[in-house]
């Protein structure tokens, strides 16, 4: 598990740490999970389904506008989250607001209560259900993290205008650890190595910005893995903020061939047939079980503070996968 990283709030502020911060900060691993809000004027949806996690998980990500299509605000999520007893990390991005708008969210989202946020380019437009929409992109991540650790640390917005009272939040991050590049499974040849070493410059910028934590894309490869946080603690990266690997259960055939595709996601050839052998009815419980196991075996690589569950559509199962992988049941 991971040291307590740098970046830290200064100890007359300790009071105003979030839960999930606390349990990190006294070295638990920490687990959190995903909720998209709904295409829909309700905040029912998140509520429900931070009931049914609530106890099994230390925090929600609340996803803005995922996929860039139009869903409710990650903000009014994250107060329904905070409703139902579920400590809420709402996701910001970059792509639809310009800085004067990514600053009024941030103040909103502290002044309302929400105690973490996590902050991320977002998918472009041309993906969503507004293909013909503006990206803004104003600002990137690394430089919304630098205004917004400006925000909470010195109390100024980029204008320089004083903030009175400042904010306070627990600033994250996502990374996606590199795999092999396509058609090539060496993850000793140059093309990797260069990715790797792209990708450890993206995560070191982020955590010089401000990133106390980080979230991964999904992880199957777990040596792959373990391989590329050995570098993250080479460079001491890993003492400055809380890496916590990404894992989630596969719904069907499709979407495991739908994930193999995406950045910085590894299959191994093992686990795709293992996936693969499973009927159409049988391969969400093998899945699931495939989840738990990598649970277990991620709990015990160094530097690993956690796990970041993304189950959207299949919520319902991240308790049984919590239990199955030995997880304990939250007390407080």
């Amino acid at each position: 598990m991971a040291d307590k990283p740098d970046g830290e709030l200064d100890p007359a502020r300790s009071a105003r740490q979030s839960g999930f911060q606390q349990r990190l900060a006294a070295g638990e691993f920490a687990v959190t999970a995903e909720i998209g809000p709904p295409r829909g004027a309700d905040t029912a949806p998140v509520a429900r389904t931070a009931t049914l996690l609530r106890g099994w998980v230390d925090a929600v990500n609340i996803t803005d506008n995922q996929g860039a299509a139009v869903r409710l605000s990650s903000l009014a999520g994250s107060i329904a989250a905070l409703r139902a007893g579920v400590e809420p990390i709402m996701q910001l991005t970059c792509r639809d607001r310009n800085r004067i708008a990514l600053q009024s969210e941030l103040l909103s989202a502290a002044a309302l209560g929400v105690p973490n946020v996590l902050v991320m380019g977002g998918d472009h437009p041309r993906h969503g259900d507004h293909a013909d929409a503006k990206p803004v992109f104003d600002l990137d991540s690394a430089a919304l993290l630098r205004v917004a650790t400006a925000m909470r640390d010195k109390g100024r917005l980029m204008s320089g205008a004083e903030l009175k009272p400042p904010p306070t939040w627990f600033l994250g991050a996502v990374e996606n650890p590199p795999g092999p590049p396509r058609g090539d499974l060496d993850l000793s040849g140059p093309e990797a190595a260069e990715a790797t070493a792209k990708a450890l410059h993206r995560l070191a910028a982020k955590i010089e910005a401000g990133a106390q934590f980080v979230q991964t894309q999904f992880v199957f490869d777990v040596a792959a893995f373990a391989a590329w946080l050995a570098r993250v603690r080479d460079l001491g990266l890993a003492e400055r903020c809380y890496i916590l690997a990404g894992v989630g259960p596969i719904r069907s055939h499709r979407a495991l061939a739908h994930l193999a595709t995406l950045p910085g996601v590894v299959i191994p050839e093992a686990i795709a047939d293992r996936l693969a052998a499973a009927s159409a009815d049988r391969i969400r419980a093998e899945s699931e079980k495939l989840c738990s196991e990598i649970i277990g075996q991620l709990a015990e690589l160094p530097g690993v503070a956690g796990v970041h569950v993304m189950a959207i559509g299949a919520e319902t199962a991240i308790p049984a996968i919590l239990e199955q992988a030995g997880l304990p049941v939250r007390t407080r």
